[in-house]
């Protein structure tokens, strides 16, 4: 979870941790799968007090979060059967996006040690001040111009590494995201394409100078000055991934149905709610009063956390408290307030 102190961030005062390799890796591909591929593999091969900086486009793309339902979060049949588009699924947890070429993706990669939200802020909004932009971090995961988004932050921890991803809106369409994207009521109560503009804005709009390589470049500057101590190593990337038996795998697996789709079940009961850090819905399959299959879809940051709560529920008696008592089992300090939140909810069902 985000806590309140990095809401706060002071582009002028760093407590920075000097690197003791950088490397900048672009990808030339535009497609999601093959950059969520290199994405993660990446992140295998990040070393001690390494970080990698990652700068990557997908064209005509909508991504959902690692624990959300594909069919509830976005209109698949236009998008990729009518439009030809893409559906991709990240590892990182939160909401459904939509990527054209007038956004920019960035990725932090370290060791978990090593990751700090406030340093790799920083470069984003360094690099943002240096186009004559004043920026600030708002609320759970956006970046905001203007008191406008124009970046929202995903992160992923695994056991030893970590990675914090999120866009850059410089020049995108904004029309494809109320085409594509089924977003709930809880979520926006007005559709209309005006409110959704209200909420959003391209740094072009902003600085009308603006190009993809200006950013890139201010990145590139504001990593190096923010991380570097001199041995800074640049790599265009160009990888295929049929040149690469590991990168293969892994775009085997990002552009799989079971990976974008899952085998999501018609349920025989299903509960929605939406709280502060997001929304959580819960789809059971039930047989003689015990439950066969569960499935936890959520747009929250925490994606190992939901991940890890759907077969933890299996083949347990349907009770509010047996299910409650599987649910504890994943509390601890991170998780509490999430899972307070969860298992007070279900007390009050009528189950």
């Amino acid at each position: 979870m985000v806590e309140n102190k990095e809401n706060n961030l002071d582009n002028n005062k760093y407590n920075i941790e000097k690197a003791d390799k950088l490397r900048i890796f672009y990808s030339e591909e535009y497609n999601p799968w093959y950059n969520l591929a290199l994405e993660e593999y990446l992140l295998e091969q990040v070393k001690n007090d390494e970080i990698i900086l990652y700068l990557w486009q997908n064209e005509h793309t909508v991504v959902i979060g690692r624990n959300q339902n594909a069919w509830k979060e976005c209109r698949c049949s236009k998008l990729e059967d009518e439009d030809g588009g893409f559906l991709a699924r990240r590892l990182s947890g939160g909401g459904a996006v939509y990527h054209d070429l007038g956004n920019l993706n960035f990725t932090f990669l370290m060791e978990r040690k090593n990751y700090d939200l406030h340093q790799q802020l920083s470069v984003i909004l360094d690099a943002v001040k240096k186009l004559g932009i004043e920026a600030e971090f708002s609320g759970r995961n956006d970046l905001t111009a203007q008191d406008k988004k124009f970046s929202g932050n995903a992160f992923y921890f695994g056991t030893d590494k970590a990675y914090h991803h999120g866009t850059i809106l410089y020049d995108t369409e904004i029309e494809p995201l109320l085409e594509y994207l089924a977003v709930s009521k809880e979520k926006i109560k007005s559709k209309g394409i005006e409110s959704v503009r209200s909420r959003v804005i391209n740094l072009k709009n902003i600085n009308v100078e603006l190009t993809l390589d200006s950013i890139k470049q201010e990145l590139e500057r504001s990593f190096v000055d923010i991380y570097g101590n001199g041995n800074t190593v640049k790599e265009i990337e160009r990888i295929r991934p049929s040149e690469m038996e590991e990168l293969e795998e892994l775009y085997d697996k990002y552009s799989s149905w079971d990976w974008r789709y899952g085998m999501t079940p018609d349920f025989d009961i299903y509960f929605e709610n939406r709280f502060d850090w997001g929304g959580l819905e819960l789809g059971l399959n039930l047989k003689d009063g015990i439950i066969k299959e569960a499935g936890v879809y959520s747009d929250a940051m925490q994606a190992d956390l939901f991940a890890k709560m759907a077969p933890m529920l299996d083949n347990i008696k349907f009770n509010k408290d047996k299910i409650n008592e599987q649910i504890n089992k994943l509390k601890n300090e991170e998780t509490e307030a999430i899972i307070t939140d969860i298992t007070e909810w279900i007390a009050a069902r009528d189950i």
